[in-house]
């Protein structure tokens, strides 16, 4: 009876009943299933593709060269410095005499080189790269696992720096209103004024490119469109009549923005998450294809496109990169929708 009543209440729940809703809809639900798994194997890039082993056995001894850097005299070589594994010498020593390496997948990181290629770069895809070389001879299938996950962590970070601080400036002004809202109004106003592009030339300019001076400036401008939805639904329950109750009790207004007002407008936050996300990834690609993103050796689907405009028979660049990139964009709509619809008020 205990266990009967617990579930009714678990399914009688408003937390329940979306995610419920969210499942009924096949399309975000698979799409969140497809995206969550691509980020989680792109989190393990270097157990997917690096040339380095990820195991060796060698005389009886097990070595872990992801963790640590050893000398070639560790496998019969002859110099103290870092063990090159793609060189031949050495693979040979790891793998005679009972001796084994375990490879991943792919044997190239995101910076590998392949010397060996017998012909110009970009080179197309072969047994050796599957998805073909850049025009430095760079594995393009590492540089896109690498990219991918770089842009996932960004929109990742840039979402949730945009979502907080768009919900502070938000119930800001969206609770206290009158000269507060006025002054918050006029501000965005000037500020959404600025040149932002104009403003990433100048900075770039300026200082070393780093992914977190990129993240730092897009910050500056991600949060004002959260900001309106949060103020909206700010203003809409500050005159209700739990709030002035609350008020009259003496709750302080910290407590009341909080847990009374913050809960009820979290709805249009949750439900703009995965369109902010996708802005966020397609930003960093854009500004990466200008040429004023990430530093050149971090792998970047923008560089991968701007390689592919640049090299225009090389279509495994572009078709490649053009292929993550729309398809992770897809999924996040999906998800996006599929949100909307669960957390639709009318459909509680």
């Amino acid at each position: 009876m205990v266990k009967d009543s617990g579930r009714s209440r678990r399914e009688s729940s408003l937390g329940y009943r979306r995610w419920r809703r969210f499942k009924r809809n096949r399309r975000g639900y698979w799409s969140l299933l497809l995206f969550g798994f691509l980020f989680v194997l792109s989190l393990g890039a270097e157990l997917i593709s690096n040339d380095v082993p990820i195991l060796i056995l060698y005389n009886g001894d097990s070595y872990f060269p992801l963790l640590h850097e050893y000398s070639e005299k560790v496998f019969g070589g002859d110099f103290e410095t870092e063990a090159d594994y793609k060189d031949s010498y050495i693979l040979e020593r790891i793998s005679s005499d009972g001796n084994r390496a375990f490879f991943p997948f792919n044997k190239h990181s995101f910076n590998t080189i392949n010397l060996a290629i017998d012909g110009p770069v970009p080179s197309p895809p072969t047994s050796e790269n599957i998805l073909g070389t850049d025009d430095r001879g760079r594995d393009v299938f590492a540089r896109l696992l690498y990219g991918f996950r770089l842009s996932v962590l960004f929109g990742f970070a840039l979402t949730f720096v945009g979502t907080v601080v768009g919900i502070f400036s938000g119930a800001i002004q969206g609770y206290f209103g009158g000269r507060t809202d006025l002054f918050f109004q006029r501000f965005i106003e000037v500020w959404s004024a600025m040149p932002e592009l104009y403003l990433l030339i100048i900075f770039a300019s300026i200082f070393k490119p780093s992914i977190f001076l990129l993240l730092i400036l897009l910050s500056l401008f991600s949060w004002m469109g959260l900001s309106d939805y949060v103020r909206a639904e700010f203003l809409k329950g500050r005159n209700m009549e739990f709030v002035k109750a609350a008020r009259a009790l003496g709750v302080s207004n910290v407590t009341i923005m909080v847990r009374h007002l913050l809960p009820n407008g979290m709805t249009p936050v949750i439900t703009f998450l995965p369109f902010r996300m996708s802005a966020s990834i397609l930003a960093l690609t854009s500004l990466d294809f200008l040429g004023l993103g990430v530093p050149p050796a971090t792998p970047s689907l923008g560089e991968l496109l701007a390689q592919g405009k640049a090299n225009i028979d090389a279509w495994w660049l572009s078709l490649s990169t053009f292929i993550l990139l729309v398809g992770t964009l897809v999924l996040l709509i999906f998800i996006g929708e599929a949100l909307r619809e669960a957390f639709d008020p009318r459909k509680i």
